[in-house]
């Protein structure tokens, strides 16, 4: 792309384009869709071209595409920064968009603006537009997507609300009613009717059939992932049961939810970003001893203030071991959250010497250590 500045335009142009964006979910996400492709492809598994690692930048995405340059079809993990450039540029069949909440905002700054670059390349594109995924629980990506040329709805039974308390189209509050879902208070925005569902373990297509993933990965999220990568997969012309049959393949998507043996100790890997993603991995580290490794560089985000928006006070009770290099300021929420701990700045000495398995939950940058110290 130095060379070439229009190198990633060139790269895509050609192939059927799934694309995967949100603030939590898309490595995982992306990793369903690719693998009920290649359960769908058979032998010809190499018409696939697939950012697995989750380099979703633009220079990830061209490296990607560029050692696959025969590829058809490509399966694209996509920063939500990078979305409107690629609807622009590689025209996508589908685009899936998970959730919206507080991420990077050193970087991203407000969510609503993001949400304002998907709307303009989405109205931009007009009939040539993507068919969109989109999470119906989620305000601003309704409000995003109302220039899509078709959206599919998916229901994925949300539980975090606290990026959505005001209207993103008016700024008036927004309430949420059983049964009907949220609702703007001053608009006619609100939750639409979704042609797939999440109930319990299940999904609901729009069939009424009922589907149930079995995933081999962790976490209710993880239904509401598989929910949105289904709808994808059958708008790619995917039968719905290959299409789960190949999501069930995953196991470990970059990592996630990996176990490896780290300083001798054995340790599942949980990754967490923001205060939406502790919500949902903290339930998950059910060990007696719980590691939590936070670090503030450029992928992490530089600010660790919505440290104070995650609700360690669950932990109480539990031995915990504070690491990485902001894990002072971890130290200081743990303190106030009543949540007795040790602070052991260094990743491998904190994840040695445990004789039963941990479960360790970690910010970017360290977790992509700790894979490299698991071999992972």
């Amino acid at each position: 792309m130095r060379l070439d500045p229009a190198a990633l335009g060139e790269l895509v142009a050609g192939r059927r384009v799934a694309m995967v964006s949100g603030t939590n979910g898309k490595t995982t996400t992306t990793h369903f869709i690719a693998a009920a492709v290649r359960q769908a492809l058979g032998a010809d598994t190499h018409r696939l071209v697939h950012n697995a690692d989750g380099a979703n930048l633009h220079a990830g995405i061209a490296s990607a595409l560029s050692e696959h340059p025969r590829a058809d079809l490509a399966v694209l993990e996509t920063d939500e920064r990078v979305v409107a450039d690629l609807v622009r540029l590689g025209r996508p069949e589908v685009l899936v968009l998970l959730n919206f909440s507080r991420d990077q905002l050193d970087r991203n700054h407000e969510i609503k603006g993001l949400g304002r670059s998907w709307r303009d390349a989405l109205a931009a594109a007009g009939d040539d537009g993507p068919v969109v995924v989109a999470n119906a629980d989620e305000p601003l990506i309704v409000w995003a997507v109302k220039t899509a040329r078709r959206v599919v709805w998916v229901d994925t039974a949300t539980t975090w609300t606290q990026d959505a308390a005001l209207c993103p189209q008016c700024g008036s509050p927004l309430v949420r009613e059983d049964g009907t879902g949220w609702r703007c208070t001053g608009c006619d925005l609100a939750q639409p009717e979704a042609a797939y569902r999440v109930v319990g373990d299940t999904i609901v297509r729009p069939d009424g059939s009922s589907v149930t993933p079995e995933l081999n990965v962790p976490g209710g999220f993880n239904v509401s992932n598989a929910a949105c990568a289904l709808a994808a997969a059958e708008l790619l012309g995917i039968d719905p049961a290959t299409a789960v049959a190949g999501m069930r393949t995953v196991s470990a998507p970059a990592g996630r939810f990996g176990t490896a043996t780290i300083s001798g100790s054995t340790a599942r890997l949980l990754l967490a970003k923001n205060p939406a993603g502790w919500a949902e991995a903290l339930p998950l580290a059910t060990s007696a001893t719980v590691v939590l490794a936070i670090d503030s560089a450029a992928a992490d985000g530089r600010d660790v203030s919505w440290l104070w928006d995650v609700e360690y006070e669950q932990l109480a009770g539990r031995t915990v071991v504070a690491t990485g290099p902001r894990a002072q300021d971890l130290a200081v929420r743990l303190a106030y959250a009543g949540v007795e701990h040790r602070v052991v700045p260094d990743l491998a000495e904190a994840l040695r010497g445990h004789t039963e398995p941990v479960d360790v939950v970690a910010t970017y940058t360290p977790f992509q250590r700790l894979r490299k110290l698991g071999g992972i």
